[in-house]
């Protein structure tokens, strides 16, 4: 029953949704409204169907991540350019022997590839393979990802689109169908960190640049961005950059920054991704799994958001020690919204720390989580790893609440747990996304 009010402080009661939980209701309640809240996946590597070989899945794939390339050759004597020379299948047996039979499984990276085959009630002790390649082998793609998502709770994922990557730019140039289950995101990497080696690109199709960027390369990016924007409909425009990044400086992407996208943003009505903090192959021989990350400066982001403030921001640093300053920015800068636990943030143990203080800090105005995923499958366990994490951090949070004098509904979380998954992402991406349209609320 709500707690009834003293007539004699005049305060008039909060029409809330149900009946105050007791301390042991909590959790429990949370867990459920967790469960049952299917999310929207704000930044993968994923690709619809139409873009055919694009879109990884199945074991072979799982097992060749490159966060389990990077363990393997930790724990193996297998040289990277003996790893290369194998075929997929021949480097997904390596690493299932090496990471799962000669050692156990522990790792946040390879207990995934565990509870992926748990799910689907595959072995995940055999020696061999045999078994999950027969039951993926199987699969027809589109039945898959429908049973990979209502799995793992999620609506929605959004996509990272590249139109200078020439096998993706040619799907879209031959059209794409829309599918509610994928949005697209506009990547902007080539043109902003490597103009010099892209730039020829935009020139060979018919847009006024050079290789300086400029005279009207500025204005001429835009129109590019304007026209893709036209042919992906995506839902923000995003870059990754590096730990070095300031702003302002004297370069080349920065100045495209300026005179191209922000207002190519502005206008479209679309915010800007910034992913801060990666060092590209600091170990070149492992390939993908040879990157790492740094500490940024983050007065480069303070000086974006002051100097631009009708652009919103989506911002997530890869360095920990950057995570209390990224969430003083956002309550410094109402355009500027933080998302996620990115790459190596993404192990529950500093997830967690984040979230606790995100939550502290920002209430529920930011995006807790997306899960990065590259290959289909490994949406299931990284949205099991958030849900199993925020079902901590919640409760803790409405016991305290609680115990502090506001009493918590099954209403109150629901809330509360819809803009974390959904309405703070539908909110910020604006009208244009229709990121809402995919799904319900709930399942």
């Amino acid at each position: 029953m709500r707690t009834a009010f003293l007539k004699s402080t005049g305060q008039i009661p909060i029409s809330r949704d149900g009946d105050l939980l007791t301390e042991a209701q909590i959790f429990s309640t949370v867990k459920d409204v967790l469960a049952t809240t299917q999310v929207i996946d704000i930044h993968t590597h994923l690709f619809a169907p139409a873009f055919g070989k694009l879109g990884l899945w199945g074991i072979d794939e799982l097992l060749t991540y490159h966060y389990l390339e990077a363990e393997f050759f930790r724990c193996s004597d297998t040289r990277p350019e003996q790893y290369w020379s194998l075929s997929k299948r021949d480097q997904a047996d390596a690493i299932w022997r090496a990471l799962f039979v000669d050692n156990m499984p522990v790792s946040e990276a390879t207990r995934g590839i565990i509870a992926v085959l748990k799910a689907f009630h595959l072995p995940t002790d055999r020696p061999d393979l045999a078994e999950a390649r027969s039951f993926f082998k199987a699969q027809t793609l589109e039945a898959h990802i429908h049973k990979v998502f209502q799995m793992a709770g999620v609506s929605t994922v959004v996509m990272t689109n590249d139109p200078l990557d020439p096998e993706e730019a040619a799907v879209w140039l031959n059209g794409v169908a829309s599918d509610k289950q994928f949005c697209a995101v506009l990547r902007l990497d080539r043109i902003l960190c490597n103009w010099t080696t892209h730039w020829q690109v935009l020139a060979g199709q018919g847009y006024r640049v050079d290789e300086q960027a400029s005279g009207k390369s500025g204005t001429e990016v835009r129109r590019f961005l304007v026209d893709w924007y036209e042919r992906m409909q995506p839902v923000y425009m995003a870059v990754s950059l590096p730990d070095t990044f300031e702003y302002p400086s004297d370069t080349i992407g920065n100045r495209l920054l300026k005179e191209a996208v922000l207002p190519a943003c502005r206008d479209l009505e679309v915010p800007l991704s910034l992913m801060i903090g990666v060092r590209k192959q600091v170990n070149p021989s492992l390939r993908l799994a040879g990157d790492a990350l740094g500490r940024a400066d983050l007065r480069a982001l303070e000086n974006l958001c002051r100097e631009f403030p009708a652009n919103r921001f989506l911002v997530s640093v890869l360095s920990r020690e950057n995570q209390h300053e990224l969430c003083v920015y956002a309550r410094k800068f109402s355009n500027l919204m933080p998302f996620g636990c990115w790459w190596f943030m993404n192990n529950p143990s500093i997830v967690e720390e984040i979230t606790r203080e995100r939550i502290e800090m920002l209430g529920t105005s930011f995006i807790p989580q997306h899960s990065d995923a590259r290959v289909l499958e490994q949406v299931i366990y990284k949205w099991n790893n958030t849900r199993r994490t925020l079902a901590r951090i919640l409760s803790d949070t409405y016991r305290l609440l609680s115990e502090d004098g506001r009493g918590v509904t099954r209403g109150d979380i629901q809330r509360d747990v819809t803009r974390l998954f959904r309405s703070n992402a539908e909110a910020w991406t604006g009208p244009r996304a229709h990121l809402s349209d995919a799904s319900t609320q709930t399942s």
